[in-house]
């Protein structure tokens, strides 16, 4: 009952508040529909990849499932804000960039891909793609990473994210909800995928799914779901041995380690295996301190189990693995989860890449 009337407290609380910000973002996206507010738009195409809430919806992995069919066509870069960076500017992601100088999605990205796409940060991306384009003329496509929000970019393709167990429909606007605007932004979208589904999702849930999410004719809906692949070692110079996830026993353990916004997907995949499994679970983005170190060994000491590992996810291990505080000892133990994003086929929508492209290369009117 307590918990009951706390809740309808902050509820109240909150509501006002709720309102006065989607008033403000409301104004702000009419200057921009009016003209008043100008958008610019580019001499080559910018996809945009973003969400209506705060985080969770899978952006890193699918801005990686984009470079890796689009890079086979086209010269791409990967734009990003560089979120928690210590670091202003514009900022290209080099061999001695760091989570710390251009963001821990950024430096992911750029350790995968950085030999196939210009990756960078700039807090103002008409700038950021400016910079790009000096840097090298070839560039034809620029992916913009979280970039829904930034209407001062004209996209040539804007792509929005939803997670298939927290749908924009349900959610209401800061601070009462997660939304960052109203969903009736959603129409800005030429395509709306909805993340993280279930292995089982059947034809019933996705024309479910596309009836609450309300779209208009020209807008197309996707739906995937993530892969994992074997756990891979945060410090490969350190880790002398593979670790197969089916060979773990009930005598065995794992720590996991997570700094992302919604962790339930990473948990709940550890949770079939046998192993016992014991959670350290930090805000999103989290820059791990010397204490958090300290209470991630003494955690990791106290488990009483005949193999132990710590396992995080890929986006923590770019912190993790440039973190000056982690013990040498724990480096072998210590491994990362690889997801890849996979679109689940449904031949009514049609073949999201092609699409896709078709767009891309549409000229313009």
């Amino acid at each position: 009952m307590a918990d009951t009337t706390k809740d309808k407290i902050l509820t109240y609380a909150l509501t006002p508040l709720s309102w006065i910000y989607g008033a403000v973002v409301s104004f702000r996206n009419y200057l921009f529909d009016k003209d008043i507010l100008k958008s610019e738009r580019f001499n080559i195409p910018v996809i945009t990849v973003g969400n209506l809430t705060v985080g969770g919806t899978g952006k890193t992995p699918h801005v990686e499932y984009l470079i890796d069919y689009l890079s086979a066509v086209y010269n791409v870069a990967v734009l990003s804000r560089g979120y928690m960076r210590k670091t202003k500017g514009f900022v290209l992601a080099c061999d001695k960039s760091t989570p710390d100088t251009i963001g821990d999605e950024p430096y992911q990205i750029y350790q995968k891909y950085g030999f196939r796409v210009k990756v960078a940060v700039c807090e103002n991306r008409k700038t950021g793609i400016r910079e790009l384009q000096k840097i090298d003329p070839n560039i034809n496509l620029v992916i913009l990473d979280d970039g829904f929000q930034h209407r001062f970019i004209k996209p040539k393709v804007s792509i929005l994210l939803t997670e298939y167990n927290r749908p924009f429909y349900t959610d209401k606007l800061l601070p009462l909800g997660r939304l960052r605007e109203a969903i009736d932004s959603r129409h800005r979208a030429h395509f709306v995928i909805v993340t993280k589904c279930p292995e089982n999702i059947t034809p019933l849930n996705c024309r479910i799914m596309i009836n609450n999410l309300g779209l208009r004719a020209f807008q197309k809906t996707f739906f995937t779901r993530y892969t994992y692949n074997n756990i891979m070692p945060v410090f490969p110079n350190d880790s002398p041995y593979s670790v197969q996830l089916s060979s773990l026993t009930a005598d065995d353990g794992i720590l996991l380690v997570s700094g992302i916004d919604n962790p339930r997907g990473f948990i709940k995949y550890f949770r079939q295996f046998n192993a016992k499994v014991k959670i350290a679970h930090y805000p999103d983005h989290h820059d791990f301190t010397r204490k958090d170190i300290e209470n991630i060994s003494k955690t990791f000491a106290k488990m009483n189990c005949a193999r132990k590992l710590i396992i995080t996810t890929e986006k923590d291990a770019a912190r993790l693995a440039c973190n000056p505080y982690f013990p040498h000892e724990l480096k072998p133990r210590t491994f990362y989860l690889p997801i890849s994003v996979h679109m689940i086929n449904r031949p009514e929508e049609g073949d999201f890449m092609q699409m896709l492209k078709k767009l891309i290369d549409a000229t313009e009117h």
